[in-house]
């Protein structure tokens, strides 16, 4: 093990977390031979497999399920030295890691674009999950700041609102209901939906929201890309429940409208967490502070959706639109 590197490390604990090496050769940005290599030389330091193939799937061997406990161990360490690190170069020159929903890369990176036009010789590295992806990415440390919608429960973290989050039924605009005006969710009921696929946010809040009042949808398609459903959406093939910060281009192109539904649109917020034990470089500090003061403002630019529209609040909503930010250890 002592010719390991930490580029074998890194790659061998990619492969094993996303159980695939063409998607860990995606992510880091190789070829598929380039990370076998890698991981067959690590192999060759271990003096024994990291893996298995049982059929199309690969799984750890037990060297290789002890070894992923070490490598993220070593990982998190030259991670927290890189940060030290950057303690000492400010924010410029700094790198901000940052992970997002998928619903918040429709705005995110305009605004670290402002951001980093507001400091010069800041690096970027943005990555885009659902949520059971995005808590991961907090879990393991690989980012230092998230931007969701339901911060998590089981984790220590702090949280801070930074912005309303409407949440919205739409559907074509030759839709029988599209000039209805106060329409009842019940009346909804056996609509064809396309929804977000199980263990993003938006599937999460629509389950919480919907659940009682439309206890029998008749969902048609899972999708897990949000632009995927919006095009299904405007092709006639069903209704969806989505986040307006999603639809602006949509909503101006008048390919999309949204429903004028009774009990909508949802109000939620989008949180900045991290964890409460991370010491945030200065550059995170930075984008902090930013996102704290001009986050609602600048979102409401780009997306071109008034993140303050006027609804009922519902349930968790009501608390989250109407309470102070969530401070400290708080979910």
């Amino acid at each position: 093990m002592r010719n390991a590197t930490l580029r074998q490390l890194k790659v061998f604990e990619t492969v094993a977390r996303l159980a695939s090496f063409s998607r860990a050769a995606e992510e880091l940005h190789l070829t598929q031979p380039a990370i076998s290599t890698q991981v067959k030389t690590l192999e060759g330091h271990v003096g024994m497999p990291l893996f298995e193939q049982l059929g199309k799937k690969i799984y750890l061997t037990p060297a290789g399920t002890e070894l992923l406990y070490h490598s993220r161990a070593i990982i998190a360490h030259f991670q927290e030295a890189e940060e030290a690190m950057t303690q000492f170069k400010g924010v410029t020159g700094g790198r901000l890691n940052v992970a997002v929903i998928s619903a918040g890369d429709y705005f995110l990176p305009r605004l670290l674009v402002d951001f980093a036009g507001r400091h010069q010789g800041v690096k970027l590295n943005l990555t885009v999950h659902n949520r059971e992806e995005l808590l991961r990415q907090l879990a393991d440390n690989l980012t230092d700041l998230a931007i969701m919608v339901r911060p998590p429960a089981d984790m220590d973290t702090i949280n801070e609102a930074f912005a309303a989050h409407p949440y919205v039924i739409v559907a074509p605009p030759t839709h029988p209901l599209a000039q209805k005006k106060r329409i009842p969710l019940a009346a909804l009921a056996d609509e064809p939906w396309i929804i977000r696929e199980r263990g993003s946010d938006t599937r999460k809040v629509m389950e919480e929201e919907l659940a009682t009042p439309l206890p029998q949808m008749n969902i048609v398609m899972e999708i897990k890309s949000t632009e995927t459903i919006k095009q299904a959406v405007m092709a006639g093939m069903g209704i969806s429940f989505l986040s307006a910060h999603t639809i602006g281009l949509e909503l101006q192109a008048r390919s999309l409208v949204i429903l004028d539904v009774r009990e909508l649109p949802v109000m939620y917020n989008w949180y900045l967490v991290h964890r409460r034990n991370k010491r945030l470089p200065p550059v995170a500090q930075a984008f902090r502070e930013f996102l704290l003061a001009n986050g609602a403002t600048l979102l409401e630019q780009v997306t071109g959706v008034d993140a303050r529209l006027p609804g009922r609040k519902r349930g968790q909503a009501a608390r989250a639109a109407t309470a102070d930010p969530v401070g400290p250890g708080r979910a």
